[in-house]
């Protein structure tokens, strides 16, 4: 089981020791990693894993054509080109994780959230065994030459490298997350509920600890209590809650992607420390969400989405139980 305390002392890492990294336990963890993530339908991703020198080198070439085509000065272009084409060399491995694509965006938002979830578990068991790692999307390094390296296919999301390796120093912390009472709205009573609304927030404020360039804070939380609840989401347990986990759409799409990806994290980690409660919860991403007259009834806003439904409580012979593991599709170079 995943501890809270890593949760929180995880911290990205840029600079790597060069120690090697046995592939064996980058699978092993990997592995692990997909099968802490659950949900009802078997979720469609892969991931490459770079681990020789050649292959690193490789990488590195695709990863800086588009900087090479760009319009900044000669020598600090060619700066910036050597000092990432050795950076990518270096580091002792790469895994670059794709959402395969799917027929609908109910289905495309699954395979990429499972996705990101299996990055944040795998984050996580990574730093419990002393390996550090950055996830890296940054635009610059996307471009054909790039897509083509990876085999990116038509319909399939690009959801990241994760740098790995070894290190010797852990970052300060850099900022503190927003406690989650300042972003929580509560619909319908909290009183006599098996799930409260004071546990759900003591974890959140741990789950909180997610990934995100620039450390945004995206995310924005609606526990859902009773009749209200029912209405749409068609429980009769009094037992059952529910929460609502919403992003606030940023106008430019690759800032959409890294906070959708981000609130996935958090939402796997919420789910990762709720396997200590007595309470069950579950991952939803219901077809209803897609309707904004529906979700509206909830208080979403028009620049907002919801990206997770979160079954809190109720009968514990609807839990996580009747979910199916991902499996692992990995691809070696």
């Amino acid at each position: 089981m995943i501890h809270f305390k890593t949760i929180r002392e995880r911290r990205s890492i840029r600079k790597f020791n060069g120690t090697p990294v046995k592939k064996d336990l980058v699978v092993s963890l990997l592995h692990k990693a997909a099968s802490l993530y659950v949900a009802e339908e078997k979720p469609k991703w892969r991931c490459i894993y770079y681990s020789t020198y050649e292959s690193r080198q490789k990488l590195a070439e695709s990863m800086t054509v588009k900087l090479k085509e760009g319009k900044l000065g000669k020598l600090g272009l060619n700066k910036m080109v050597d000092f990432l084409t050795k950076k990518v060399a270096d580091t002792p491995a790469h895994l670059i994780f794709i959402a395969e694509s799917a027929i609908t965006q109910r289905q495309s938002d699954e395979n990429y959230a499972a996705v990101c979830s299996i990055m944040q578990n795998f984050q996580l068991l990574g730093w419990e065994h002393g390996l550090g790692m950055l996830w890296y999307t940054e635009q610059i390094i996307q471009s054909k030459s790039f897509f083509k390296e990876i085999g990116l296919r038509e319909g399939e999301r690009f959801a990241g490298i994760l740098n790995i390796g070894y290190f010797e120093k852990t970052p300060r912390t850099r900022k503190r997350r927003t406690p989650a009472e300042q972003k929580w709205t509560v619909i319908g009573g909290d009183d006599h509920h098996r799930v409260t609304s004071q546990s759900v927030l003591e974890l959140l404020n741990d789950a909180v600890w997610a990934p995100n360039d620039g450390l945004r804070e995206p995310w924005r939380f609606i526990y859902v209590t009773g009749n209200e609840a029912s209405s749409i989401l068609r429980t009769s347990s009094r037992d059952t809650t529910f929460l609502f986990v919403v992003a606030k759409e940023e106008a430019d799409l690759h800032k959409q992607e890294e906070d959708y990806a981000a609130i996935c994290c958090l939402v796997q980690n919420f789910l990762l420390l709720a396997n200590s409660k007595p309470w069950h919860a579950r991952r939803m991403i219901p077809e209803w969400i897609y309707d904004q007259e529906q979700s509206k009834r909830f208080g979403v806003r028009p620049e907002e989405r919801i990206v997770a439904v979160l079954e809190l409580g109720g009968d514990d012979q609807h839990s996580n139980s009747v979910s199916t593991p991902s499996m692992v599709n990995i691809t070696h170079l």
